[in-house]
């Protein structure tokens, strides 16, 4: 549905929506208050996104049982993107719920390809393959450029 002519209630709110809950900051609180209580699409989106980030709090009997009344929720918001992010989730669920068994993400292997990407995109491609490994050991080596200088004896 297209905004309202002269419908102005979403206008600069974007970053808002996008923050969780308790990292909007207190001088917006008020106003994104006023606004999270009309009855928006985004406002139903934005609270079943919420209300999805108490299941990573459960234990994994509990998150199955969540989940699926969550699932119910979502799929019936009438939300096109939601209800389609609720059946990716779904899809993988089975993979989701081992969280809850190591409590181990792929976090830090997804930090390191974002890196590496951004190396590659950095430098409009590479002529051989051994300038592009050694751009990757040099951003995401942790390496110290300083040289390490001896105290004098």
């Amino acid at each position: 549905m297209r905004k309202a002519e002269g419908d102005e209630r979403l206008k600069g709110t974007k970053h808002r929506w996008l923050a969780n809950e308790e990292n909007v900051p207190e001088w917006r609180r008020a106003e994104f208050e006023a606004v999270k209580v009309e009855n928006l699409k985004t406002s139903r989106a934005w609270a079943i996104k919420e209300s999805l980030r108490t299941f990573w709090t459960l234990d994994q009997g509990a998150a199955a049982d969540y989940f699926r009344r969550w699932y119910f929720w979502a799929t019936h918001s009438r939300l096109a993107p939601v209800v389609k992010a609720a059946k990716t989730l779904h899809t993988h669920l089975a993979n989701i719920l081992t969280y809850f068994q190591h409590h181990v993400t792929n976090a830090t292997a997804e930090g390191l390809n974002s890196k590496i990407q951004m190396v590659k995109e950095m430098a409009c491609g590479f002529r051989n393959r051994q300038h592009y490994k050694t751009a990757i050991y040099f951003h995401c080596g942790g390496l110290d450029l300083y040289p390490r200088v001896k105290a004098p004896a």
